[in-house]
C-alpha cells in the first residue's frame, strides 16, 4: 500500500517541476547553454563609478554584445557587429541574472540590429533585413529567417544598422555615410529611412545624419530621438556628436555642410549654411561615439531620473585623448535638454588609457533597472538601485 502511494505521489512532484514559468513561452528547444560563466567574475567591476544607491552586475556574457531587444515574453535579443551571430538571453527564474543563452543565426554580415514586434524578431545586417516569425517558441532550432528587404547599400564603411519600431508601426533604419566626410548623389546615404514590417513603403525620413546607431521616442510626445557620430580628423575638440530630435519627417541635420548646428565643414561648408538645417538637441562630446539611448521610464531609480535619457557613449579613437566609454545622462524638460552629465563611468583608466569595456546600447527592464551592452567586454550590465 505505501508503495502504491509514493509512486504517483513522485510522479506529480515529477509533473510540477518540469513545468515552465507561465510567463515564460514554451520553447520546444534544447534549453540553449548557460548565459554566465566564471569569465565574467575576472572584469573590474569595481572600477565603474555611480551614483549613491546604485549598482552594477553581469546580467549575461553575449559576444561583441551590440543592440538589444526586448519580447514582452521577457527573452532578451542581441545582435553583433564585428561577429557574425544574434542571441537570445533569458533570466528564466527572475532573480535578475540570464541563466539561458542560445545562438538565433550565424554567419551574417554585422547583424547589428534588432527588433521585436507581433511575435517576429527582425535582423538588420548590412543591407538586409530579415525575419524570424514565432521566435521565442523555437530558440534551439529557429530555421533560416525569411527576408523583408535586400535592397539597402552594401558599402561596409558605416553599414552597420540599429534599428526599432516607431509608434507608428513602422521600422525605422539608418544609413550611414559610405565615407568619413562625403557628399553622396544618392539621398539614401546619411538619412534615417522607414519601412512598413513587410518591407514595402521605403521612405527617408530624415537626412543629413552621419552615423546614428540608436534611436528611441519620447514616452510622452511620441517624437524620435537619435545619436549621431559626427567626422573625424578634425582635431580633438571638433566637431561634438550630437543627439537630434525629429518632430516630423523630412528634416535635415546639416551632414556634410554643418557640424554641431553652427561649424561650418572645411570641404563642404561653403556649399551650404547651417542655418538651413536643423540644429542639434544638444552637443555633446567630441568623439565620445554616442550609440544606444533610451528614456527611462521606470519606477526603480530615484525622481530625479525619471523621463529624461541615457546614452550609452562607445568612446573614440581619433582624439589624443580618449573620451567616452562611459553612460550619459541627459535631462530633457518640457523637450528640451536642460543637461548632459556623467552617469557611469570607469571603463577607461585615464591614467594608462586603456579601456577594457565600450559601452554600446541601454535597455530598461519591467523592474525599473536598466541594461547596457557591452562589446569590448562581451557582457551586458544590469544597473539598479536600492538606495
Amino acid at each position: 500500500m505505501k508503495k502504491a502511494k509514493i509512486i504517483p505521489f513522485l510522479f506529480l512532484v515529477f509533473l510540477a517541476c518540469s513545468q515552465k514559468p507561465k510567463d515564460i513561452p514554451a520553447t520546444g528547444d534544447d534549453g540553449g547553454i548557460a548565459a554566465i560563466s566564471e569569465a565574467s567574475t575576472k572584469l573590474p567591476l569595481n572600477t565603474i563609478k555611480l551614483p549613491a544607491g546604485f549598482s552594477i552586475s553581469v546580467y549575461a556574457e553575449v559576444e561583441d554584445a551590440r543592440s538589444m531587444a526586448m519580447s514582452p515574453g521577457g527573452t532578451l535579443f542581441v545582435g553583433n557587429k564585428s561577429e557574425d551571430k544574434v542571441y537570445a538571453v533569458r533570466d528564466t527564474d527572475g532573480d535578475g541574472v540570464a541563466d539561458r543563452k542560445w545562438v538565433i543565426a550565424s554567419g551574417l554580415n554585422m547583424p547589428n540590429g534588432v527588433a521585436f514586434r507581433d511575435g517576429t524578431l527582425y535582423i538588420a545586417e548590412n543591407s538586409r533585413i530579415s525575419k524570424f516569425e514565432g521566435i521565442e517558441s523555437k530558440l534551439g532550432s529557429p530555421g533560416k529567417p525569411a527576408v523583408v528587404y535586400d535592397k539597402y547599400p552594401t558599402e561596409a564603411h558605416h553599414g552597420w544598422k540599429y534599428i526599432a519600431f516607431g509608434p507608428d508601426g513602422k521600422l525605422y533604419v539608418p544609413v550611414g555615410a559610405p565615407c568619413n566626410i562625403c557628399e553622396s548623389k544618392d539621398p539614401i546615404y546619411a538619412s534615417i529611412t522607414r519601412i512598413n514590417p513587410d518591407g514595402t513603403g521605403l521612405e527617408v525620413f530624415a537626412s543629413g545624419v552621419r552615423n546614428t546607431v540608436g534611436f528611441t521616442w519620447h514616452p510622452q510626445t511620441g517624437e524620435i530621438w537619435f545619436t549621431d557620430n559626427n567626422r573625424d580628423s578634425m582635431g580633438d575638440d571638433l566637431p561634438p556628436c550630437e543627439l537630434n530630435t525629429a518632430p516630423k519627417a523630412g528634416m535635415h541635420f546639416g551632414y556634410p555642410y554643418c557640424h554641431g548646428g553652427t561649424i561650418a565643414d572645411p570641404d563642404f561648408g561653403k556649399k551650404r549654411a547651417c542655418g538651413e538645417f536643423t540644429a542639434p538637441a544638444r552637443n555633446l562630446g567630441a568623439h565620445v561615439a554616442p550609440l544606444g539611448l533610451k528614456f527611462y521610464t521606470g519606477t526603480q531609480f530615484p525622481e530625479a531620473y525619471r523621463g529624461h535619457l541615457f546614452i550609452a557613449e562607445h568612446g573614440s579613437w581619433d582624439r589624443s585623448k580618449k573620451v567616452g566609454y562611459k553612460v550619459s545622462l541627459v535631462k530633457v524638460v518640457n523637450n528640451a535638454v536642460v543637461s548632459y552629465e556623467p552617469f557611469a563611468t570607469g571603463w577607461l583608466n585615464d591614467a594608462d588609457q586603456k579601456a577594457w569595456g565600450r559601452p554600446v546600447d541601454v535597455l530598461m527592464l519591467d523592474d525599473g533597472s536598466m541594461l547596457v551592452s557591452d562589446d569590448r567586454a562581451g557582457v551586458i550590465y544590469r544597473i539598479s538601485y536600492k538606495g
